[in-house]
């Protein structure tokens, strides 16, 4: 014998349908609205860190001006694209050019490398074998080439797909900036917006939430990104000043190290060079303004990063180089904030009922 169907089974199930057809057009539409943004996702994440870090700066300008949001935000953004980006432009073609002859030189075995000095050899350890390799390298670079060829056409390859990779950079970078505008001009309606939505996906703790996100997200802008920023345009300039062929390249080199949180690994080697190959003077010069230069970000990060959050250096490296992996030079700074953000608000999930457990 069958059992019978009630009508409220049958309203029940109607009920059930309605709710499953509803989910599911709500995520297509969800779906469907992530990928009409996905080519401009990291570019917006972008944009919104730059915001939420300059948005001090911005409230100052808007107050001396005493213009409203659009103006204020139309002056603001112009002259932080002229500051920011003539010294990017200025490094960005030493570094493309750089890269391009580099690339050229690897691939068709011309390029040429300067003899080593005589103290070179006296360096402890590594001293002897390197004169040795560097020297047969200078007289015969053929030679030493041939014993690593495909490493040094795969280095070629790489070469000029940095170059390519650092212009779109740029490109990037200016739109970004121009959003980040836009966002600024709109900071109360963000703002409100911000709060809302930490209320409705954590309840009362939402608010909280969303000011912890947002300091950390400054906080790591500033203390990481910009610190990374001041370092790498410093080492530049240096590298530009005592005659480093590639300098760009090395300047690009210094603000990936310096945002990963090992800046000392490129200015090391450039040392290095400059005493094997430079004047006494010039290059005694350049060590004392190089160690300087890699001493900066012990004296502005405790400013800048205290501020906000204490954000563990393995987390900003694993965000900056898995970033800069995953969506190129863009990358290398969202996904350290990224990073640190989800690591804030999961161990402030964590302790919510107990804060002061925290380490």
């Amino acid at each position: 014998m069958e059992p019978e169907h009630t009508p409220s089974d049958n309203k029940a199930t109607f009920q059930a349908l309605e709710v499953t057809i509803r989910l599911a057009l709500a995520f297509g539409l969800v779906v469907w609205c992530f990928q009409i943004l996905q080519p401009f996702l990291a570019t917006i994440i972008w944009a919104l860190v730059i915001s939420s870090a300059l948005f001090p700066v911005y409230l100052w300008l808007k107050r001396k001006l005493g213009t409203g949001p659009g103006l204020s935000s139309v002056i603001f953004t112009s002259l932080t694209l002229l500051a920011l980006m003539t010294p990017t432009l200025m490094l960005s073609g030493t570094l493309i050019g750089s890269a391009r002859e580099y690339a050229n030189q690897l691939q068709s075995g011309s390029l040429q490398l300067p003899p080593p000095s005589e103290n070179v050899r006296e360096w402890p350890l590594i001293g002897e074998s390197l004169y040795d390799t560097w020297t047969l390298a200078s007289e015969n670079l053929g030679e030493v080439l041939t014993k690593f060829e495909e490493p040094i056409k795969e280095g070629g390859r790489w070469l000029i797909s940095s170059a390519a990779g650092a212009g779109f950079g740029i490109i990037q970078f200016a739109v970004a900036m121009i959003i980040a505008g836009v966002f600024l001009a709109y900071s109360d309606r963000g703002e409100h917006f911000a709060d809302r939505l930490g209320r409705r996906l954590a309840g009362g703790a939402g608010a909280e939430f969303a000011q912890q996100a947002s300091a950390t997200v400054r906080s790591v802008a500033q203390g990481v990104l910009g610190v990374a920023f001041i370092q790498a345009f410093l080492a530049g300039i240096g590298y530009l000043a005592i005659g480093i062929p590639g300098a760009g390249l090395w300047a690009l080199l210094t603000l990936i190290m310096s945002t990963a949180q090992f800046p000392t690994l490129v200015i090391i080697p450039t040392i290095i060079y400059v005493i094997s190959t430079a004047d006494p003077v010039a290059a005694a010069v350049y060590t004392v303004y190089a160690l300087c230069v890699s001493l900066v970000d012990n004296i502005l990060k405790p400013m800048l990063l205290g501020r906000g959050t204490d954000a563990p250096m393995p987390v900003i490296f694993l965000g900056a180089i898995g970033g800069f992996i995953l969506s190129g030079i863009v990358g290398l700074f969202v996904g350290a904030v990224v990073l640190v953000l989800g690591y804030q608000l999961f161990m402030m999930w964590l302790y919510l009922d107990a804060p002061e457990l925290r380490p």
